[in-house]
């Protein structure tokens, strides 16, 4: 059996060397990366299971690495490790997909039991990956898309039938919605699908990192460049690559990202003469893109181009009768992954579900029932184990002694998610979405011992 892969990113080469020898010692193969361009190489060249990787870097933040991470290895779990936790760059690192967020030092007892839960849910993760495979082998690559709402029907329409083509497609909607779930579908359902599948988020990057990401460089192109890089258009030629938030990509790359559009050409960093590539592209974007054109941020020429077929996917709110679908999806995913015995999701939380707004739509409800599955203590999800927000949703009936006042339902929640935590109030803190300061302002307030 092969070894479990781990790699330590930190550009504190004593911390990154220790960390390293302790996860040997328990019989792991460890690679070791600098800085956050070291790590994404790393991950693209080595099959890792575990990333634990160090929030301060030279050359970026771990917290936005974390999304890059699951946009392009969904199944790779990223622990951070901070010198200075604080509570927003904790939630949105689990916003972002991080299994956890640990400080240096004071954590270092937990990293051990906390890297074999993360490899735990990536041997979870894998199976149900191949599992989809196996299940995918004779569809049309639209089967994991979710959804019978007229609104999402009509997207789904649009899809298949650009999905056989070679046109560019753009993806427009509120963040959350499920572009690159599409994305995926479109590539899979094309006749591009047995070649890669290549994501990129435009926002996680600088100018020249993204630059270098795409294109790729030749040694000594740059400081640090010691040999020659594939951009990833070249790891997508003849498959399909998928450009997600490319509203944010800087107005000079925009103009090489419209030559490789116009003549399927490109110089790398440090070369004169181009590479030729057969791609396709999908970009995806929830910016007002006639907004943007006004502005001077985004080239109305490569607009023109990106958007040959435009597809608006909508947001949660406008498709109120898939939540039920979803929820259930992600019930599923969850108790399997948490080995819960949740084996339902009560009439009156759907309910609630269905009322609540979802300003961060399937994301958001994704988190919401990862969260929520955690804290339920029966097998049948409660209104009560859904986050406050969802939870003001719900009105009683029948029970004329229940108190209906937000404050009082405020204080069950927050005694629930402290029982839930042992009184763990770092972590109650970031179950509930507040800062550790609010929650010791609550609970002076409702009189919580």
């Amino acid at each position: 059996m092969a070894l479990q892969k781990i790699l330590v990113v930190d550009d504190e080469e004593k911390l990154r060397k220790l960390l390293s020898r302790i996860i040997e010692l328990e019989g792991f193969e460890v690679h070791q990366a600098e800085d956050l361009k070291s790590a994404t190489k790393k991950l693209a060249q080595v099959p890792i299971d575990v990333v634990l990787c160090d929030v301060k870097l030279p050359d970026g933040n771990g917290v936005a690495f974390v999304e890059q991470v699951k946009l392009t290895h969904p199944t790779v779990e990223v622990i951070l490790l901070t010198a200075y936790g604080n509570i927003p760059d904790g939630v949105q690192a689990i916003k972002n997909g991080a299994f956890d967020y640990i400080t240096k030092g004071d954590d270092n007892n937990k990293i051990l039991p906390l890297l074999y839960r993360a490899l735990e849910r990536v041997s979870i993760n894998r199976s149900l990956e191949q599992t989809k495979v196996v299940e995918e082998e004779d569809t049309t690559g639209f089967d994991q898309v979710i959804g019978k709402s007229q609104a999402f029907m009509a997207a789904i329409h649009l899809a298949k039938r650009v999905a056989p083509t070679n046109a560019t497609v753009l993806l427009t909607g509120e963040t959350g919605t499920g572009k690159e779930v599409f994305a995926q579908a479109i590539h899979r359902a094309s006749t591009r699908a047995k070649h890669n599948f290549v994501a990129l988020n435009c926002s996680a990057f600088s100018k020249d990192l993204l630059e270098s990401e795409l294109f790729g460089h030749k040694a000594g192109s740059f400081t640090n460049a010691s040999k020659d890089q594939k951009g990833l258009f070249e790891e997508a030629h003849q498959g399909t690559i998928f450009l997600d938030e490319i509203g944010e990509m800087p107005i000079e790359l925009q103009a090489k990202l419209l030559r490789v559009l116009e003549t399927g050409e490109f110089l790398k960093i440090g070369e004169t003469k181009p590479t030729k590539v057969d791609v396709r592209i999908i970009a995806a974007t929830n910016r007002d893109f006639e907004k943007e054109i006004k502005e001077g941020h985004f080239r109305e020429d490569l607009y023109y181009r990106i958007s040959v077929f435009e597809i608006g996917l909508p947001a949660l709110r406008e498709r109120i009768d898939d939540i039920p679908l979803l929820a259930e999806r992600f019930r599923k995913q969850f108790t399997e992954e948490q080995r819960s015995t949740v084996t339902s999701i009560s009439k009156e939380a759907l309910e609630a579900m269905k009322l609540y707004s979802w300003p961060g739509n399937i994301r958001e409800l994704r988190n919401a029932m990862e969260r929520a599955i955690i804290l339920c203590m029966h097998t049948s999800l409660q209104v009560e184990d859904m986050p406050y927000e969802v939870q003001q949703k719900h009105i009683p009936t029948g029970d004329k002694n229940i108190a209906l006042d937000l404050a009082t339902v405020e204080k069950l929640h927050i005694q629930k998610v402290l029982q839930h935590t042992n009184g763990n109030k770092t972590k109650t803190a970031e179950l509930l979405g507040i800062a550790l300061t609010t929650l010791y302002r609550k609970m002076t307030e409702y009189n919580i011992g």
